[in-house]
């Protein structure tokens, strides 16, 4: 679809979609995302030139279909996939991918960080894929020196970064926010740094005793960005591993240079998002996403979670969809899934779908919650379905319809029970829904009344229709 529009463009020295609405062209990537999100086109263009928007659209991405993320739009949902050392194979990670977009997801990232051909993996995965893909390129950064942090120089980083780009990624995790004088600040947490490109990042300052890499080179990357349409999401390498280290003074310094880099790329027509807190307690959810807006210019806010409490491994996807349903609500443009295998394992494809499910119930009830137009439409509608016992249309208004039916099926499996106007917890007697209340009834009811009424004032010696007892 997009082959086309790119084509236009390719001479440009800069393709960012904030570069065209900056000069009040509105492209075909937001002229679709205006479409979708049923939202005036003149808006679109004037939230990403903004700020406020991203439409993550990399021009060797074609056959992406666009979409954006932003305080406007839909609150969206991200699945993280990607081969380990461990465990996966390219297949699989495409069966991921595929599985993630049939469920719901928005964007999806590749965190893939060895075990396999990091290049064909990501390859694959953006030719299959009609969603945004995001990458984070240290992995493979520090994958391409087999390890070694002493070897591991500047370049090598923006290597990795321009070879993402030239693949169609849509946007990169770019952990620049870290900075060596934030180490120190390090020391009074329970779980210390918890992200993977922030710990490689640390280690590659501590040992070579030099400024971040990716901060001292910011404006090289900027360059790479221009001239493929690649979006920052700016890395929050210090974000909160646990309730004990949430909102610190690590967290919140790391995030004032994160607004500094988030102007410093506007100033160059890049597009930006930030990312925000894994583990943050329900109190401290509302100022987190108030002070990225403060210090960030209102870029739009891309959080992990938050986990709003540590003791469930196994259930961290309801944890964290309890976070980031708040998180959503507050002004979330983006939530970053999590698994039940969260803190254990490389998720499996159930997994992925459990994950995806949990957080597009967390997206949707932050949408109803904010009063988007039209947010609640499936809810009613649904709820009519449910009212006239239409079994089939509410397993297909649902969000998982193979699971509403499965479940529905394990007791009532024979097609006769979908007509019918019970399920198998009150069955064919108890189902209150069966009630139902007419104008007759009502009218009926309402002589009844009146007569009591009447009773009961005579009885007091009191004129019918004066309360007893005044």
């Amino acid at each position: 679809m997009r082959s086309a529009w790119i084509e236009k463009r390719r001479g440009d020295a800069n393709v960012s979609q904030m570069h065209y609405a900056r000069q009040g062209v509105i492209t075909e990537e937001m002229a679709y995302v205006a479409k979708g999100e049923k939202l005036p086109e003149s808006l679109v263009m004037e939230e990403v030139a903004r700020g406020r928007m991203i439409i993550p659209a990399n021009i060797n991405h074609t056959n992406l279909e666009p979409m954006a993320i932003g305080i406007a739009s839909r609150c969206k949902v991200n699945a993280n996939i990607g081969a380990s050392p461990n465990a996966s194979d390219l297949e699989e990670e495409v069966a991921k991918l595929r599985l993630a977009v049939k469920y719901g997801a928005d964007t999806v990232m590749d965190l893939s960080t060895g075990g396999v051909n990091l290049d064909e993996v990501r390859t694959a995965i953006i030719n299959a894929s009609t969603v945004p893909i995001g990458t984070v390129p240290v992995y493979q950064a520090l994958e391409s020196v087999h390890g070694s942090i002493e070897k591991l120089d500047e370049d090598d980083f923006l290597h990795i970064i321009e070879k993402h780009c030239q693949q169609g990624v849509d946007y990169q995790t770019i952990h620049a926010g870290l900075l060596i004088e934030h180490l120190p600040l390090v020391k009074g947490r329970l779980t210390g740094i918890v992200s993977r490109g922030g710990g490689i990042l640390a280690q590659w300052m501590l040992y070579h005793h030099r400024q971040n890499p990716l901060f001292t080179r910011f404006d090289d990357i900027i360059e790479i960005f221009k001239r493929y349409d690649c979006s920052f999401s700016l890395g929050d390498s210090l974000r909160p591993g646990c309730q004990h280290d949430a909102s610190d003074a690590a967290q919140l310094a790391e995030l004032k240079t994160l607004g500094q880099l988030t102007r410093r790329a506007w100033e160059h027509d890049i597009q930006v998002m930030v990312e925000g807190p894994g583990h943050v307690p329900m109190d401290q959810i509302e100022f987190n996403v108030k002070k990225q807006m403060e210090e960030c210019s209102e870029a739009p806010f891309y959080v992990l979670g938050p986990l709003v409490t540590d003791i469930a491994p196994g259930y961290d996807h309801i944890t964290s969809a309890i976070g980031a349903a708040l998180a959503g609500w507050h002004g979330t443009a983006m939530l970053c899934y999590v698994t039940p295998k969260e803190h254990l394992g490389l998720p499996n494809a159930e997994d992925v779908r459990e994950g995806l499910i949990a957080y597009k119930i967390a997206a949707h009830a932050a949408d109803i919650a904010r009063h988007r137009p039209g947010a609640r439409d499936r809810d009613d509608e649904l709820s009519r379905a449910r009212y006239a016992f239409d079994w089939n249309k509410q397993f297909d208004l649902s969000l998982d319809p193979e699971r509403a039916r499965e479940y529905h099926d394990e007791t009532l499996p024979a097609d006769i029970y979908k007509q019918a106007e019970f399920c198998s917890m009150c069955g064919p007697k108890h189902c209150p829904m069966q009630t139902k209340i007419t104008d007759e009834d009502l009218a009926g009811l309402e002589e009844v009344l009146k007569a009591q009424e009447a009773a009961a004032a005579a009885a007091a010696g009191q004129p019918a229709g004066q309360p007893v007892g005044v």
